[in-house]
């Protein structure tokens, strides 16, 4: 079976609700292997087993400035073989994190500075419901502060994410409100966000209109800078991230994507395979709307979702302008190095930061053992971010 048919079958087999049976076709093709042959569908589902699931405190130099091509086209690593995520999933995982490692319950101390606050709360549209928690600085005395937008990866929870990032412990330092919506087992069996599905990839529809209601929701019942509004993702949060910087730039001053893919790479599991296997390709670029201010982290051993769509993320943020690029590389100590590239506009502004980390993988860089998916040996994505993020302003 040529690959195209397989596919086109796999297309069938998700449209007729047999995702196990489309994935495990879907990873053969990737992996060179040969399609079996067509057979009932009750017998498909006899045989196939159940897949299991997948699991700046360094100096640095300057070393090449230089101008970037509009469409400069993205480097990959070639010939770097890559397994894709093994899930076997009732709603397509996305992106596939490996199973949370047995880890001691989180304590408050973990996830929140003493003397702040993390509240919930539930946001509902038309579209659906979905709760969040809230976490508010103690320095909050009615003047208008910053507020992130935090999107967890795959089988997270508000409180594992704010655990690994320890984003709200940066925030007090900052002086800013963070916000956690959280994804059911009920939209998706693995908690990741939707972001392959085309009704969740636009503005005022599925899911990117229930994170922007809880953003407003937010901005209306607190002190918020209606100016100084970030959201920021990791993997499938990350591509989800994407997302909301494409399809809401002007409610979002800047995005941040850790291990994420770039807005529209991906319209149904088949194509989303392919993109999280080896990009998106041009059409993803070429199709992307977003010029929102963007900062990228990406490992470059994910063997989750393949390190060119770092780089596709950073020339959709840059495709409307010709900017030049500071490329600086440093390493934390004992810990990973890095190269960071830095564009910067015709007014000397930086609109985009993509941070490339030797020997990392899919998880968030510099973050708490205390939660799930995170990488101790920096840099510390989390900092950064922030740093980035209060760097600019709508209309800035």
């Amino acid at each position: 079976m040529l690959n195209q048919d397989i596919v086109r079958e796999a297309t069938r087999l998700t449209r007729a609700g047999q995702l196990v049976e489309a994935t495990a076709l879907l990873q053969r093709m990737l992996q060179g292997g040969s399609a079996p042959r067509p057979e009932s569908r009750g017998a498909s589902q006899a045989r196939q087993p159940r897949l299991d699931p997948l699991t700046i405190d360094a100096t640095a130099d300057v070393v090449e400035e230089r101008e970037v091509p509009q469409t400069a086209p993205a480097r990959s690593a070639q010939g770097r073989r890559r397994s894709l995520p093994q899930d076997g999933m009732r709603d397509f995982s996305g992106l596939g994190l490996r199973s949370p490692i047995v880890r001691a319950p989180l304590s408050p101390s973990d996830i929140v500075p003493e003397g702040t606050r993390f509240i919930a709360g539930t946001f509902s549209n038309a579209a659906g419901s979905r709760t969040y928690k809230l976490f508010i600085p103690s320095r909050c005395r009615g003047q208008r502060l910053p507020l992130i937008v935090m999107l967890h990866g795959c089988t997270q929870s508000p409180d594992d994410f704010a655990a690994g990032t320890r984003m709200n412990f940066l925030a007090e330092e900052q002086n800013c409100f963070v916000v956690y919506p959280e994804q059911p087992s009920g939209a998706n069996h693995s908690k990741c966000w939707n972001w392959f599905r085309t009704g969740d990839q636009r503005r005022d529809g599925g899911e990117p209109s229930m994170i922007a209601g809880i953003t407003r929701q937010i901005m209306r019942d607190h002190a918020i800078d209606p100016k100084r509004v970030y959201v920021a993702g990791l993997s499938a949060g990350g591509a989800a991230a994407a997302i909301m910087g494409a399809t809401y730039s002007d409610l979002y001053a800047a995005v941040g994507i850790h291990s994420g893919l770039a807005c529209g790479v991906a319209s149904d599991l088949p194509s989303a395979f392919v993109a999280m296997r080896q990009g998106g390709g041009s059409k993803a670029i070429a199709d992307g709307k977003t010029s929102v201010p963007t900062i990228v982290f990406h490992g470059d051993r994910d063997t989750t979702v393949h390190p060119k769509n770092g780089n596709q993320i950073i020339e959709q943020s840059a495709r409307a302008t010709r900017p030049m690029t500071k490329v600086l590389r440093g390493r934390v100590p004992h810990g990973h190095a890095y190269t960071r590239t830095v564009l910067i506009d015709g007014a000397g502004r930086a609109i985009s930061e993509h941070w490339n980390i030797d020997g990392a993988g899919h998880a968030w860089s510099g973050g708490s053992p205390a939660g799930s998916y995170t990488d101790p040996q920096g840099p510390d994505a989390t900092r950064e971010m922030l740093r980035f993020f209060l760097e600019h302003s709508l209309g800035g």
